[in-house]
């Protein structure tokens, strides 16, 4: 098995066709199917299913296409890692963001790293804590944030902040920063809410459990950038982190309040898995996540973010 087998397959199995392959890795189109029938051959299996609309992943095919994604991606990262540059720390690093993190984070953490570590290459991935956490188990990410989370016996997580969840609505609302409203006037509004499953949504559901309320709920969606759209579009009210409308509150595009009666938070933990040998630009991009989470909540861009306690005693 070679490494431009594992190549051909993994492009094929992206592109659809062979012939979009062969483009993307120069090479003639023969030369891609030879690399192809070679690896079934060797494998025993067929890997692609051909039919009249492209190149199709096989069962056996999926599963090798997964894996050799992997090893490709593993082969990369250390050539980024050992590859001579005087002076500089050098590798890949995937981070995970939660998506209600990205307006306060990502530009800031990219520019940073970018900035000061140009052999370093960021990469950004953002989904739900769920996904998250199961791509850092599976070894696709090197670091993410989650939450809600302790330590497990694959991942060491170290807590960073706990910030409340906000009643979010459009601006004649009135709602206002400085005075938290009680859970119950959010839930009798018209909501856009997480789906079910969605950790924000088991956070909201257990605040329902508490309060005794219930929800008016008139759609549900997995976009937290649908639900504040959806809110400008004067469609009800959402319940999302600090983190996701600071921006939109600033510029007054939304009116937005801490929710009371009961209080609902979240902790933001950094996890990372216990396996895996932490290179020195893991460690450097570690460094620079905390450093800008400290310095977002200090400056008061993370509004009702609380330093955890623990990571409070490590700065001082």
């Amino acid at each position: 098995m070679e490494i431009k087998q594992l190549k051909a397959l993994v492009t094929v199995a992206e592109a659809g066709s062979v012939t979009r392959a062969a483009e993307l890795l120069h090479l003639v189109q023969p030369a891609v199917t030879r690399q192809i029938h070679a690896l079934e051959h060797e494998l025993g299996v067929p890997l692609f299913e051909r039919t009249r609309h492209g190149m199709r992943l096989t069962e056996a095919g999926s599963s090798m296409a997964e894996r050799a994604r992997r090893v490709l991606d593993e082969l990369e990262r250390a050539q980024a890692e050992i590859r001579p540059t005087p002076n500089h720390v050098t590798g890949i690093v995937t981070v995970g963001l939660l998506e209600s993190t990205l307006g306060i984070l990502a530009e800031p953490l990219v520019k940073a790293v970018t900035g000061e570590h140009p052999g370093i290459e960021l990469r950004v991935l953002t989904a739900y804590s769920g996904h998250l956490r199961q791509w850092l188990d599976d070894g696709d990410l090197d670091l993410s944030l989650l939450y809600n989370l302790t330590n497990t016996p694959s991942l060491h997580v170290r807590p960073l902040i706990q910030e409340k969840l906000w009643a979010v609505a459009p601006p004649a609302a009135g709602l206002d920063p400085r005075h938290p409203i009680p859970f119950e006037q959010a839930a009798a509004q018209p909501l856009i809410v997480p789906t079910a499953g969605h950790g924000l949504r088991i956070l909201i559901d257990r605040a329902v459990a508490r309060s005794d309320v219930r929800l008016t709920i008139v759609t549900a969606t997995n976009s937290i950038l649908l639900q504040k759209k959806l809110v400008l579009a004067g469609c009800g009210w959402t319940i999302l982190p600090a983190a996701g409308i600071a921006d939109e509150v600033g510029r007054g595009l939304v009116s937005a309040a801490p929710l009371r009666d009961p209080e609902i938070s979240r902790s933001i933990v950094l996890g990372a898995p216990r396996t895996a040998r932490r290179s020195a630009a893991v460690d450097v991009v570690t460094r620079e996540i905390v450093r800008q989470i400290r310095s977002a909540v200090r400056r008061g861009n993370w509004p009702s973010a609380l330093l955890d306690s623990a990571e409070d005693d490590r700065e001082s």
